[in-house]
């Protein structure tokens, strides 16, 4: 007879929780999760995998510990003046995440987040013991330079989680909120920018703001505009001090030799991966004027997926669209829904199964 979790001597603080996980279903369209549904073009799929082929050569030792190749794409590949070792990588930018509050997170510290944003966060910071705490946001999900530094100074967290563009509602950032955050904070300031590939061109980056701030991270991942969700890679850019502090929690040699050839590979053709963000931003826009003209009330997105208002029962609409073989995200927020921008095809085949309810 199997033992329940109950039986077991789980943590405390762990029992009661729930995984995190977005339902998954092989249905024909699949638009709930986020995912660059492009696949990665051909030219760069053969590089990746000469690359894999030479890895797996030197498969029985281990791979780079420093993964310095990997370190210099990356700064190469983001720019401002960054050097290798201003990057830190792992396997997803959730990973890296943990990393950080690992190192300055822990028992009797706490991390903040301005509600709704990404459900991972409380689950990070509750696995590595510390206490999460949800600031709020505005009726449209914006947030005020002098609110979010009230807030901040009101709890004074030893970290600070901002995402810009704001998963699950799409919501940009602007700079001015990020530098009043971290004036207002005396902890690590972290800048999710997760989906900053799909913002418009001429927005700036909180890379911008790295100089002299030495609390201050911004995170990234090859998830979204590379197509690289498989391949579980995320990275981030900060002072090298701060790179030296995720070295003391890091697991030994904890990105595969197979991580570092593939990612590496991927960065050398960042022109060609990146001519898909403007397909996706693309069908992001047709998606937000046709659910306007469907009646519902999309909200402003800079990310690869949109979140709309106006769902009267959101249960019945999701069921509605599953049934139809189109599979989205209910996020929980009252009376909305939220749809990644998929293909052409994929993206007309959602608002046709909308439009038919």
């Amino acid at each position: 007879m199997s033992a329940s979790l109950d039986d077991l001597p789980l943590r405390d603080d762990l029992r009661g929780k729930i995984p995190y996980g977005a339902p998954q279903a092989s249905l024909p369209v699949t638009l709930n999760v986020n995912e660059n549904t492009h696949p990665v073009p051909e030219e760069v799929a053969d590089d990746i995998l000469d690359g894999i082929a030479q890895a797996l050569r030197d498969i029985n030792r281990y791979p780079d510990r420093e993964f310095t190749a990997l370190r210099e794409g990356f700064a190469d590949y983001l720019g401002h003046g960054l050097e290798p070792d201003q990057i830190w990588a792992a396997n997803g930018s959730n990973e890296v995440l943990q990393h950080i509050l690992q190192a300055f997170g822990g028992p009797g510290r706490s991390a903040f987040g301005f509600a709704p944003t990404y459900s991972m966060y409380p689950l990070l910071t509750g696995a590595t013991g510390a206490t999460y705490v949800s600031g709020t946001r505005g009726d449209d999900f914006t947030l005020s330079a002098a609110d979010a530094a009230e807030q901040i100074e009101r709890a004074q967290p030893d970290v600070v989680f901002l995402c810009t563009p704001n998963n699950p509602t799409g919501t940009p950032l602007s700079l001015e909120v990020i530098e009043a955050v971290y004036e207002a904070s005396r902890g690590i300031v972290i800048v999710d920018e997760a989906y900053q590939e799909f913002a418009p061109r001429d927005e700036p980056s909180a890379l911008t703001l790295l100089h002299d701030r030495e609390r201050l991270v911004v995170s990234r991942t090859m998830s979204k505009a590379f197509a690289f969700a498989g391949a579980r890679v995320g990275y981030l850019a900060a002072d090298p001090a701060l790179i030296d502090a995720l070295r003391l929690v890091r697991l030994p040699y904890h990105l595969s030799a197979l991580t570092q050839a593939a990612a590496t590979a991927a960065l050398r053709h960042a022109p060609t991966m990146l001519r898909m963000v403007d397909d996706i931003v693309a069908q992001r826009d047709r998606i937000s004027a046709t659910l306007s003209a469907l009646g519902y009330s999309p909200y402003e997105s800079w990310s690869n997926f949109v979140l709309f208002g106006g769902v009267d029962d959101p249960a019945a609409t999701w069921q509605g669209l599953y049934d139809r073989g189109v599979l989205i995200r209910d996020v929980g927020l009252p009376h909305t829904l939220r749809v990644t921008a998929g293909s052409e095809d994929e993206s007309t085949a959602f608002l046709e199964a909308l439009a038919s309810l």
